[in-house]
């Protein structure tokens, strides 16, 4: 029996893509991507030559065996795995951009999943658990929207610092980058604060953070960075300092 239906949806999730951008990239209709994961029809050959080309296996990996179990050393994810382990000491930092965000969220303690991000290294950071995020929006500026932020794996809540920036990974807010502020009267809460004065802070619920990024170092476009002038960056200052003296008021 064909094993392509359940090949399709579990390389699909490894990657976290929705059905709609496996679809796009399959030149195929969302429906079909549903038919095909449930096993209501059988994927077209040449819909499963591409999906071959992506991940680099053959047709007879793809129809005839089951990919989760990576049951071959000469399968295409065994390999990808082997090599990972292989530049363990290299200080990988694997990378999330913003497509494989709602994946991130389910698939952020799973080896597999983690092991199909794309990863780089920085030679300024050795010897720590990194990991880079793409950020969207203006609420961090002068940090423009596409940036990538490399936080450092923060191990308890207890480390974090007031003022200082990390990537936020939660459950009802997903993936944001902002600074954090400790509340000293309710210690289930964590207030999230913007650069950009524009944006109001807002609380979560500690336990509601599933990880913590301590932010490291910020990858941009030199054609993104934006030029301020001394008048706008005081004024900035000023707006974060009557924030902070806000937050501290009502903390204490």
């Amino acid at each position: 029996m064909s094993k392509a239906g359940l090949n399709l949806k579990y390389l699909r999730k490894l990657r976290g893509w929705t059905q709609e951008e496996f679809a796009a990239k399959l030149n195929i209709k969302r429906s079909l991507v549903g038919a095909y994961e449930e096993e209501r029809a059988d994927p077209r050959l040449d819909v499963l030559e591409i999906v071959a080309d992506i991940f680099k296996l053959s047709l007879d990996e793809l129809l005839l065996k089951d990919l989760s179990e990576a049951p071959s050393g000469n399968s295409y994810l065994q390999k990808r795995r082997q090599q990972k382990m292989m530049s363990a000491d290299r200080n990988l930092i694997h990378f999330v951009p913003v497509r494989a965000a709602a994946g991130y969220l389910t698939g952020y303690a799973d080896s597999e999943f983690i092991d199909e991000l794309n990863t780089f290294t920085l030679p300024m950071l050795t010897g720590g658990n990194y990991r880079a995020f793409e950020i969207i929006g203006d609420s961090m500026m002068p940090t423009p929207s596409g940036s990538i932020i490399v936080g450092e794996k923060l191990d308890s809540m207890d480390d974090v610092k007031n003022n200082f920036a990390y990537i936020v990974v939660s459950k009802n807010e997903g993936i944001v980058y902002k600074r954090l502020v400790k509340n000293n009267r309710a210690k289930n809460k964590i207030t999230l604060v913007s650069d950009n004065p524009s944006f109001q802070p807002y609380q979560v619920n500690a336990e509601d953070i599933i990880e913590l990024w301590h932010a490291q170092a910020v990858i941009s476009k030199v054609t993104q960075q934006l030029m301020w002038d001394v008048n706008s960056l005081a004024n900035i200052v000023n707006n974060l300092q009557d924030q902070v003296s806000t937050l501290k008021k009502k903390m204490n």
